[in-house]
């Protein structure tokens, strides 16, 4: 056989050989897909539709509709330091992915090195030296290149890429899930302030009421008709409703500074050009279906890929239990003598060396490094269907909420309109001395309790159609 065929026949070998690695390297580790069964047919408390449309879709702009949210809504998304924080996670997560791109591009350095050497006159080395050459020091001087290359037989390099690429991707899920969190967070906010104003509105009318009518029992008093208890009582009566004006007062800089906080500013009070009682509680019926929400919601989705960067762990660590090819290659010039440095061609050198690296003793640490990586990746499919369940189970939270706060606000409409018809009869026939002043004082309590409700029902029902908004992944466009 001639060296041509012989060279070809050992082509061939080569070739065939890593056709036939690069075959098993496809079967070094298999992914665990999504799991399919972790989502119900249809959320509890919902009719029955195959429609894939959901308020979630919308952008938050298109959502929330009152001026003052979007403002305070647009200030949070460009100054909110956590949000900035997220952004800054997503630039290192971006340049991890890049760099991962190097990982099977051959390393180059470029050396250049002078040494020089005084051996011993007495030594083997001294003697040979002052004998041959006269002198007795020995200097060198290289200039070169070294490349060092490793094969991805076994698709180590490629799951680095796919681990960082999940992972770039999984910290933009986490600053989307941040940013609904911030978004739902300050329109709840804003609709808090909107009934506290009204809470602090209803408590200074009850004062003006129990104002006038400790001025009818203190007439009665001196005409002899009441004691100085129904006075006590009326005036007691009257404390409470201005308790709580300073109460509320406070409850409302505190939410300012909520606010303020959520919107990366210094404290400070907040523009409302609208009341609670004007807004419209919105009748949200676009759900959409459960396996929907991977795609809406940034929680799931970053529960998604964090089982796609375990994938990429376990075939990395299981490319580590096979043996490894790296080919590494020297070249440049050398001389003992400056002179000589670059003289070409006789100063030139180089090698080339290839060799398989298969792990012996720490193969025992590599293995259970393998074993680490395919239980962390049982876990992140744990947590995706842990994340699904929270993610559903907060749908049909808002579901029930936004249905049963509705039918609760009617209830509590028509006992605000009955008391507030009773307090103008207690009055009327307390006047004619056909009442008592303890009918009056309960039937202004009770309408004072029941406004309040009223006005913390209608905030917890904005709150809830907020919060299905949330739950159902929109906040983030």
């Amino acid at each position: 056989m001639t060296t041509y065929k012989m060279k070809k026949y050992i082509t061939k070998i080569v070739m065939a050989t890593i056709l036939i690695i690069t075959f098993i390297s496809c079967k070094v580790s298999k992914d665990i897909e999504t799991p399919k069964d972790a989502f119900p047919e249809n959320f509890r408390s919902a009719s029955v539709s195959k429609d894939t449309t959901s308020i979630g879709d919308l952008e938050w702009k298109n959502f929330f509709t009152e001026s003052d949210i979007i403002q305070l809504i647009d200030s949070a998304v460009a100054r909110n330091n956590d949000l900035q924080i997220a952004t800054k996670n997503i630039e290192i997560a971006q340049y991890r992915f890049t760099q991962s791109k190097w990982g099977n591009i051959p390393q180059i350095n470029l050396n250049v090195t002078a040494s020089t050497s005084n051996p011993s006159d007495n030594s083997f080395t001294g003697m040979n030296l002052n004998q041959a050459l006269g002198q007795k020091h020995i200097d060198d001087y290289s200039a070169g290149a070294s490349l060092s290359w490793e094969a991805d037989i076994w698709g180590k390099i490629r799951n680095q890429k796919k681990g960082a690429y999940a992972g770039y991707l999984q910290s933009a899920e986490v600053k989307k899930a941040l940013q609904t969190t911030i978004v739902a967070n300050v329109s709840k906010g804003y609709y808090n302030l909107l009934m506290l104003d009204a809470q602090l509105e209803i408590a200074k009318k009850n004062l003006q009421l129990n104002d006038s009518t400790t001025n009818i029992i203190k007439l009665k008093y001196d005409a002899g008709q009441v004691t100085t208890l129904a006075i006590q009582q009326s005036e007691a009566q009257k404390l409470v409703a201005e308790q709580l004006i300073p109460q509320l007062e406070q409850n409302i800089a505190v939410q300012e500074n909520a606010l303020s906080v959520l919107t990366g500013s210094f404290p400070n009070s907040k523009t409302r050009t609208t009341r609670l009682s004007v807004l419209e509680v919105k009748n949200n019926n676009a759900i959409g279906i459960p396996s929907s929400l991977v795609s809406r919601r940034p929680d799931v989705k970053s529960a998604e890929l964090a089982l796609k960067v375990a994938n990429a762990n376990v075939g990395i660590t299981k490319a580590d239990l096979y043996p490894s090819l790296k080919i590494t290659a020297q070249g440049g010039v050398n001389s003992f003598e400056t002179s000589n440095w670059f003289n070409i061609p006789a100063s030139l050198f180089g090698t080339v060396a290839g060799g398989l690296t298969q792990p012996l003793l720490n193969n025992k640490k590599v293995r259970t490094q393998y074993n680490i990586a395919v239980a962390e990746r049982e876990k992140a499919v744990l947590s995706f269907r842990q994340a699904v369940l929270v993610a559903i189970s907060e749908v049909a939270d808002a579901l029930v909420k936004v249905e049963k706060l509705e039918l609760q606000k009617s209830f509590l409409e028509q006992r605000v309109k009955t008391l507030q018809q009773a307090i103008k009869n207690a009055n009327l026939l307390f006047k004619n001395g056909m009442a008592e002043y303890l009918e009056v004082i309960t039937a202004q309590s009770n309408l004072l309790q029941s406004e309040l409700e009223l006005a913390n029902l209608k905030r917890e029902q904005l709150s809830a159609n907020t919060e299905l908004y949330r739950a159902l992944g929109g906040g983030w466009r």
